[in-house]
């Protein structure tokens, strides 16, 4: 399900370069440099870098060639961050699909911000600490130790039944008739497929029999990583009444007459779900029946008396 195109970002991160100081502030004042302005209710917006660098606020992203440069804004940049009040929609209300550069310097920039919004103390001695190496790490300001961003890992799962239909949930806290494949985050200890067997389990009642990762994305809120996968299950859904309002299997014509009649409404853009859903749209998402593991056959041998 993976694209040439999702190897490899047009965001060059340039990590090696963090190291410089004076690299950092050479590069913003270059006539080429932007900043990525982003509060914390994720609105946002591009501008210029103008004023002096300052590396306990601005965050260093990289670097993009002039292939990849926004619509109206050719040339490549050095692109820069930094947390300030913006008046707008956020991330969950702005289509950044059309251009992944944009979409990977929103991502960077909300996921980065959010952690250092904590001002996370160290883990060795409970210091104090500041941003360094273009705000990618911290350091403690007592005993050196670095600190380095937090990622909280979470599945997302497209379940196919037998008969090849997909599960589709509704989660008590979503608007009327959305509805989206299970997920949930991974605890501590757990393997993937152990966190989907619980998710599933706990949520729709059900005894997910295979799991298979598919494809991953950043889902920064605050700072999650979503890994795509997809599995088996039989039998009929019994959600949680908690967390999950209800759930039903789909086949491909009722899940499309349900988006056309406005039954459900499904996830958009280039979310995981709506990615691994349209994959099974498709056809090109694994199929029940080359997911499920072969069952055992006896053994027509005499057992050995050793």
């Amino acid at each position: 399900m993976n694209r040439p195109e999702d190897l490899h970002s047009p965001l060059r991160r340039a990590g090696e370069d963090r190291v410089d100081p004076e690299l950092l502030v050479s590069r913003f004042r270059d006539q080429s440099a932007r900043v990525v302005v982003m509060d914390r209710s994720t609105a946002h917006r591009l501008e210029s870098a103008a004023g002096k660098y300052d590396p306990a606020r601005h965050i260093y992203l990289g670097h993009s060639g002039a292939a990849d440069a926004l619509a109206g804004d050719p040339g490549p940049h050095e692109w820069f961050a930094v947390r300030d009040t913006v008046v707008g929609p956020g991330l969950r209300e702005t289509p950044v699909a059309t251009e992944p550069l944009l979409r990977d310097l929103l991502t960077t920039t909300a996921a980065i911000l959010a952690w250092h919004d904590t001002t996370p103390h160290c883990e060795a001695c409970l210091g104090a600490s500041q941003p360094a190496r273009g705000g990618f790490i911290r350091v403690c300001l007592d005993c050196g130790a670095w600190l380095f961003p937090r990622h909280d890992p979470a599945i997302i799962i497209a379940i196919l039944d037998p008969q090849d239909r997909l599960l589709l949930a509704h989660q008590a806290s979503w608007a009327p008739n959305r509805v989206s494949i299970i997920a949930g985050f991974v605890e501590a200890g757990e393997s993937l497929e152990q966190a989907a067997g619980r998710e599933v389990g706990e949520e729709v009642g059900l005894h997910l029999g295979s799991a298979h990762y598919v494809t991953s994305q950043a889902w920064p809120f605050p700072r999650s990583l979503m890994l795509g996968m997809v599995g088996t299950a039989a039998g009929e859904p019994v959600p949680d009444g908690v967390e999950i309002q209800w759930a039903r299997w789909f086949s491909r014509e009722e899940f499309t007459a349900a988006v056309d009649s406005g039954e459900v409404i499904a996830p958009s853009g280039r979310s995981v779900a709506s990615r691994l859903i349209k994959a099974w749209l498709d056809g090109t998402l694994p199929r029940h029946a080359d997911l499920e593991p072969p069952s055992a056959e006896p053994s027509s041998e005499e057992p050995s008396s050793d």
